[in-house]
């Protein structure tokens, strides 16, 4: 891993943890997306992080974004006759997203990355405080 290790540990998790905030945060803004019966519903996109090494029992070199899953394209069908895009039946096809579930999730998000960038900056503060005791 390397003698800087616990710097790139912590940016890996600060990488993962941005790309979860960014997915819920597209989420949020298509939570009231509406579509014809005809179409597919916006599709909640849901992050799939994987630990990279620690195999056999070593210390892992941090986390990854191994992909991204979609959700139900079929999403949920809401009566709104008024809306433009309804059917003849009044129909539209909205997201199937939870926005109180989003919240909490971007909550713990939000948590997660600021704690990523805690111990970098605690790890890059010790690395400069040995530095400073060779000169």
């Amino acid at each position: 891993m390397g003698m800087f290790g616990s710097l790139s540990v912590s940016a890996s998790g600060m990488n993962v943890y941005q790309t979860w905030i960014d997915a819920i945060a597209d989420n949020i803004a298509n939570v009231n997306t509406l579509r014809s019966t005809d179409d597919e519903a916006f599709r909640q996109r849901m992050v799939v992080a994987q630990s990279v090494g620690g195999e056999g029992g070593e210390i892992g070199e941090g986390a990854r974004v191994a992909g991204i899953r979609l959700g139900d394209a079929e999403g949920v069908l809401r009566y709104d006759p008024e809306h433009p895009l309804a059917d003849e039946d009044g129909m539209v096809r909205a997201p199937d997203v939870d926005l109180a579930s989003q919240m909490s999730q971007l909550i713990v998000a939000q948590r997660s990355y600021q704690a990523n960038v805690s111990v970098f900056e605690r790890a890059r503060d010790a690395y400069q405080r040995a530095l400073e005791i060779g000169r």
